[in-house]
């Protein structure tokens, strides 16, 4: 478990100081994407369950690097998460890309674990390479929680392997 921390710690380091030197790549070069992930719900609990997400990303309404994204994501102990947000896209270059993200939405725990609230935050970090067809292969790090909004604050984080399609290329 400690080496899946330092891993992730030295990911979202590795992300934010290549954000610091990236730039936003020309809009026609920037598709809308449909992203499907999968990967672990809760990876700092003993109790893990699978995580699924299907979004969004319209990136054809870029304003400067940020566009609206809007997803589900679901869970094999039966939680729910519909949100909408806004993503980033930090190119580090012509294939890799940055994308720190927030997300606000409604939750349903169902048999898994119960975050405090019906309404709540995603902030996530991606990095991603650009294929030539601009398809992108990622890992994302996503933290949910309720801001202290609920009576309870436990917050879940998830680390998943992404494949974003473009749409409309």
């Amino acid at each position: 478990m400690r080496f899946v921390r330092f891993a992730i710690l030295a990911f979202v380091v590795l992300c934010v100081a290549s954000a610091a030197y990236a730039a936003p790549m020309p809009r026609r070069e920037n598709p809308d994407l449909v992203t499907f992930s999968a990967g672990e719900y809760d990876v700092f609990d003993d109790k893990k369950a699978a995580e699924f997400v299907l979004e969004y990303r319209v990136k054809s309404w870029n304003w400067n690097t940020m566009s609206p994204l809007v997803g589900i994501m679901a869970t094999t102990d039966g939680a729910v998460y519909g949100f909408a947000g806004l993503g980033f896209d930090w190119f580090i270059n012509k294939n890799w890309v940055v994308n720190p993200n927030f997300a606000a939405g409604a939750y349903h725990n169902g048999s898994g674990k119960d975050l405090g609230s019906a309404i709540e935050f995603r902030s996530g970090l991606e990095l991603n390479y650009v294929m030539e067809d601009r398809a992108r292969l990622g890992l994302a790090f996503n933290h949910i929680s309720n801001a202290s909004i609920g009576d309870e604050n436990p917050g879940t984080e998830s680390l998943l392997l992404t494949y974003s399609m473009p749409i409309g290329w």
